[in-house]
């Protein structure tokens, strides 16, 4: 058992890679491992109101800071179109663009409500950043794949954080795979400390970090000790509404009934869109873009769009219910949507759909999926 050593530990991510960086998504309470059940998700209260008297985490188990941005700044449905610029580890005066603050350490490809569950325990520590990898897939050989979230979506969901996030929005910060594939777990942990400068690190209980995955929480509260940085472990969000041994659609073997962003491409895969909402929190958002080869094709009842034209993942193919089509902010039609080896067709029984989509002349569409199963 780690006991109360574990309230100081930092820790690293990179999960489903036996020979490299590993990481399983992880949920608790931000006190030790051997507390008992987590706390229902909750938005956060005043630093009054929390409760502190487990442990030295606990002691720093408050709400931090301010909103980054007004309510009326905050990204909406339609503001998030340009793709975002990924950030750049040391900025031009010298400074680390993390410095001081508290990282969330994952692959954050779905943002699901365990990736939530992270970004709300940094936040009641310090400035919240969500720190992932860039270029895995070039370096390790992968396959590309669409992502579970649009690149140009995620501030929009990351916005819809600010309830549980201390009123703060989370922001992203991405290190290049190269630079850390060869480091070995303490200098990982000198990197974070030495050269990004964070306050602080939050992990999972089962997070194993460093160069062929060598260091485990027990070398995580060492070298938090010697570099002096906080560090949260944090119990894993299990799926509590479906037992794993009725998902026979989980084929991984690590799967032990965690939320991860694996059980949400396996929930894609058979077409249950309200498992998936269960999983991430939130309905799936699906956006296409139209191009100057691919654009889309309206009538009064209906759109199609090119699969082609699609930024992020979209369910299997099948007819899907009660879904929204947000045209913009004041245009939300309900629809149905039918998804074939070519097309997207979005459907629906407003007439309509081609005189709103003649005259704004969209270049975006974005679906949002409700409660419907193939």
């Amino acid at each position: 058992m780690l006991g109360g050593s574990v309230s100081r530990a930092i820790s690293h991510h990179f999960r489903d890679c036996d020979l490299h960086f590993h990481f399983t998504l992880t949920y608790c309470t931000f006190q030790t491992f051997h507390l008992s059940s987590p706390r229902p998700l909750k938005p956060c209260l005043p630093d009054t109101a929390i409760t502190q008297k487990h442990s030295r985490v606990s002691s720093n188990f408050r709400c931090f800071g301010t909103p980054s941005k007004p309510p009326g700044e905050i990204p909406l449905l339609f503001d998030c179109f340009s793709q975002q610029e990924d950030e750049r580890e040391i900025l031009s005066d010298g400074t680390s663009p993390v410095a001081g603050g508290v990282v969330a350490l994952g692959k954050f490809d779905a943002l699901h409500i365990g990736h939530r569950e992270l970004a709300i325990q940094a936040s009641k520590a310090g400035p919240p950043f969500l720190l992932s990898f860039v270029g895995m897939d070039k370096v390790l050989g992968w396959e590309p794949r669409a992502p579970i979230v649009a690149k140009c979506d995620r501030k929009r969901v990351l916005s819809s954080w600010v309830p549980y996030c201390c009123n703060t929005v989370p922001e992203e910060f991405q290190v290049e795979f190269s630079s850390v594939r060869h480091l070995s777990p303490r200098q990982f942990v000198e990197k974070l400390s030495q050269e990004l400068r964070v306050r602080g690190v939050v992990a999972g209980e089962n997070y194993r970090f460093g160069y062929k995955a060598a260091g485990d929480a027990l070398e995580l509260v060492k070298f938090c000790e010697e570099y002096g940085m906080e560090a949260y472990i944090i119990k894993s969000v299990m799926d509590k509404n479906r037992c794993s041994a009725d998902m026979n659609f989980v084929t991984n073997s690590k799967e032990k009934g965690q939320v991860s962003s694996t059980r949400v491409r396996e929930a894609f895969a058979v077409g249950d869109m309200s498992y998936v909402s269960e999983l991430l929190g939130r309905p799936h958002r699906l956006i296409l873009m139209a191009t100057d080869q691919e654009r889309f094709s309206s009538d009064q009842h209906k759109i199609s769009a090119p699969r082609s034209c699609t930024l992020n993942l979209a369910p299997k193919e099948g007819l899907y219910e009660k879904c929204s089509l947000l045209l913009d902010q004041e245009n939300i039609v309900q629809c149905r949507v039918v998804i074939d080896s070519k097309f997207v067709h979005i459907e629906t029984d407003y007439g309509g759909l081609s005189d709103i989509f003649g005259s704004q002349n969209l270049q975006f569409l974005h679906i949002e999926f409700g409660d419907s199963c193939t």
